[in-house]
């Protein structure tokens, strides 16, 4: 059977959503209703997806926030566009640099992984090119939250008791103390349930708004950010800052069973879940052929993306059919741990828009593990990405650490066509299951025809090393029983936290009708018109 988006054919724990003229899935309700009322306010999906990412800045710190990175794919007129606003590691951190202050890895938090945030400029980039209001316009709602204070959802209360207790061995280091004053200022974590407001983020938003962004990166937000990177040796610069513009990038895809599954290029992982997509046509639709098609993927993409200009084989040598077949045939019947091919010749938030026009949006925003960095800049309410965490203090490999260069990314939107035309966005944040999240969700669309909420309710797998594999509570038992008997070493996870969180809308090309879907294992919402 084949994807149909009005055919139904298993049951789910909630129904798909439907709607004409708008939709908004993500991981918050007020978060989706602030899309909608931008929506109805005159805006397009744009415009709502980029009042939805602010929005979540405010209602869902634990997962992003104004310091972090975006990317997005954007169809309009037609047509799919690619935008990179993930930012670049300060021009003045070297290997070098950071060995010499003890470290033998990337830390993870403070100063040393921050790298110049891109999520602002991706903002105003979006309005700028395709938005019908202002961003002023559209980071309103968002102001108005962090003003007035909303009551925190029960999943963004748990992790953020979580983020508490572990940032409390950083409580008597002074770069740190901004982000107890502004998370914690009770000396605790807010509960689920419980009132909070940041009157700090709501004037940086509205100083963002106000300038189409320009104060974040070569104005008053600028200045404040670099003052607080010097005064904590960190290695962002004010120039860092200035010299910032998000790339509009072409997206790639690969067919998988006669739909075209888009992704951005490097330097994000997208192209890790086309190349198992890739293989995956050639292989039987099991699970044991998703989990070993994933591994070779991954493989060969750990040790290649980066920035682009630091990688040792292309896009197209990467996704170029004839290797991919060189990969299905090293599959066997039996699981292995992940093999090296070289070709001839490497906490996050997702939400999904669409509008009655035709527009639509998948768009990906994070500040990586949770709240990031740890480090946020004092009365702004600016938490700091972490994102060069990733990088590599060797210099043989692609991915190493230098000055100036976009790491390996996370972070992945993902988008469905079919001849032509658009079927919607789709994507499942979390790190590097995202990958196989999305492989996952597409498999369920596509090759077992559930309709979009069944696909994000359906329990799923996670590769974590070797033959290791993490099942759900859920999993059907005679599947895990079957990848056991193949060799893999199966392990029942205790709760379904590390499984990725996902949205997808898509469109009847015939009717124009949106259907929806959103993740079980949050507090997703969609709102619809």
């Amino acid at each position: 059977m084949r994807f149909d988006p009005l055919h139904y054919p298993y049951p789910s724990r909630r129904n798909a959503h439907c709607a004409r003229r708008g939709m908004v899935c993500t991981t918050q309700p007020l978060a989706a209703q602030a899309g909608l009322e931008i929506l109805k306010s005159g805006g397009n999906a744009i415009d709502a997806a980029i009042a939805t990412a602010a929005c979540l800045s405010v209602v869902e710190p634990t997962s992003n926030g104004i310091g972090g990175d975006a990317f997005a794919l954007v169809w309009t007129d037609n047509r799919l566009h690619g935008l990179n606003a993930s930012g670049p590691s300060p021009g003045g951190i070297s290997i070098e640099a950071v060995k010499a202050m003890g470290h033998e890895a990337m830390p993870r938090h403070g100063f040393v992984p921050v790298t110049v945030p891109g999520a602002v400029g991706g903002w105003a980039a979006l309005s700028k090119r395709f938005g019908k209001l202002s961003l002023a316009q559209c980071l309103a709602p968002a102001v108005a939250y962090a003003r007035e204070g909303f009551p925190l959802s029960p999943t963004v209360g748990k992790y953020w008791g979580i983020a508490f207790r572990f940032f409390e061995k950083y409580k008597n280091d002074p770069a740190f103390a901004p982000w107890f004053e502004t998370f914690a200022p009770q000396n605790r974590a807010p509960q689920a349930g419980e009132m909070w407001a940041s009157p700090a983020h709501a004037q940086t938003l509205a100083e963002i708004g106000e300038t189409q962004g320009e104060s974040f990166y070569r104005g008053r937000l600028a200045k404040e950010i670099a003052d607080f990177s010097r005064q904590h040796q960190g290695f962002l610069s004010l120039q860092d800052l200035n010299a910032y513009a998000p790339a509009w990038e072409e997206p790639i895809s690969v067919n998988y069973r006669g739909y075209t599954v888009w992704e951005m290029p490097p330097n994000g992982q997208g192209i890790v879940a086309l190349m198992a997509l890739g293989m995956l046509e050639n292989l039987p639709e099991t699970c044991h052929h998703q989990i070993e098609a994933l591994k070779m993927a991954f493989a060969r993409g750990m040790a290649s993306v980066t920035d682009p200009a630091h990688m040792p084989f292309t896009t197209a040598q990467l996704l170029d059919e004839a290797y991919l077949t060189r990969l299905c045939q090293a599959v066997t019947e039996t699981a292995q741990a992940p093999t090296l091919i070289p070709p001839e010749g490497s906490g996050t938030v997702y939400l999904a828009t669409a509008d009655g026009d035709g527009n639509m949006v998948s768009f990906i925003q994070s500040n990586y593990m949770g709240f990031g960095s740890g480090i946020v800049i004092p009365h702004t309410g600016i938490a700091m990405q972490n994102r060069g965490a990733d990088f590599h203090l060797d210099p043989a490999h692609p991915n190493a650490l230098a000055g100036n260069k976009r790491c390996y990314h996370t972070i992945i939107p993902g988008f469905l066509t079919r001849d032509g035309q658009a079927l919607g966005p789709f994507g499942v944040m979390g790190g590097y299951m995202q990958p196989q999240g999305h492989l996952q969700v597409l498999s369920h669309l596509i090759d077992k025809g559930l309709n979009p909420q069944a696909a994000l309710d359906a329990p799923r797998w996670q590769w974590t090393k070797g033959r290791h594999i993490l099942i759900e509570p859920d999993f059907p038992p005679e599947t895990a029983a079957q990848l056991a008997a193949q060799g893999h070493e199966i392990e029942t996870a205790p709760d379904t936290g590390s499984f990725g969180r996902g949205q997808i809308i898509l469109r009847n090309p015939a009717t124009g009708v949106l259907t929806g879907g959103t993740e079980p294992r949050a507090d997703g919402a969609i709102a619809t018109w």
